[in-house]
């Protein structure tokens, strides 16, 4: 792809959900275990290329993980509330390395590398979006996942609706829209929000300038902060995926994610 951008995986330890998650090791189709961390950079080393992404973290246990298999690391302050903080903490350190960053969180390995380059070419192609984001489509087995997850009381994905110009209106993690039981279409109509950004470098340093909104600290989804700000999130939609992009969430997840990579026959 023509457009420049680099890769910034923010990592870190504490999550509350899952303490330790870019650790945790997931087998692949012939056996071999991998940490999250360690299969988040592959997949965004394979669409930007080893000297493009670098892991933002704060946690040395990360960064000696990610040291260990040859990544880049930048060390980011534990102040960071959130991974787009994260990423504008990192560029500090950096310095100007593209004029566009991507935010692969560190949480979703599955983003096929296809993602990414529309994401970059959305947000080089509107010059009034703040940022670019991806929607999927549900497929039906995607839709039972949200739902099952939800009735369980467990966070299974973020779900997004946005207009017709594909200005995101609301992220939850609940699933949203409401859709009466009756209806057996009801996966056509949610759409899973990928835990992919992409960003120019000044919409990140106006978001750290301004201060948390209510509904971002209600929801814990830090998007909702460039809404709260009145800056376009510009939605690139898709539809299914060649499959199902689960986030590693829950350790329950962990089942799941392992099948798709046996099932795509990724080691």
């Amino acid at each position: 792809m023509s457009e420049d951008f680099a890769i910034l995986i923010p990592a870190r330890y504490a999550s509350v959900r899952y303490p330790g998650k870019p650790l945790a090791l997931l087998r692949g189709a012939d056996g071999t275990a991998r940490s999250l961390i360690q299969r988040s950079w592959d997949a965004a080393r394979a669409i930007a290329g080893t000297e493009r992404v670098w892991v933002a973290t704060d946690d040395a246990r990360i960064a000696d993980a990610v040291r260990d298999f040859g990544g880049q690391v930048v060390m980011t302050p534990s102040s960071c509330r959130n991974g787009t903080e994260r990423c504008a903490a990192a560029l500090e350190v950096l310095g100007d390395i593209a004029p566009i960053v991507v935010n692969l969180q560190g949480d979703a390995p599955l983003t096929p590398g296809f993602v990414v380059a529309d994401l970059v070419a959305a947000l080089a192609a509107d010059p009034n979006a703040a940022m670019t984001t991806p929607a999927v489509r549900c497929s039906a087995s995607l839709y039972r996942h949200l739902v099952t997850d939800q009735a369980a009381g467990r966070v299974g994905g973020t779900t997004v609706v946005f207009g017709r110009d594909h200005r995101a209106l609301y992220f939850s993690k609940r699933v949203i829209p409401h859709i009466p039981e009756s209806r057996d279409d009801a996966h056509t109509h949610v759409h899973l929000h990928l835990g992919v950004y992409a960003y120019r470098p000044s919409a990140l340093a106006a978001y750290v300038a301004a201060p948390p909104a209510p509904l971002e600290e209600l929801e814990g989804l830090e998007q909702l902060r460039f809404l709260d700000m009145g800056q376009t999130i510009r939605m690139v939609a898709f539809d299914p995926l060649p499959w199902d992009c689960i986030e590693l969430n829950n350790p329950q997840d962990v089942p799941a994610i392992e099948a798709i990579l046996r099932g795509r026959g990724l080691d």
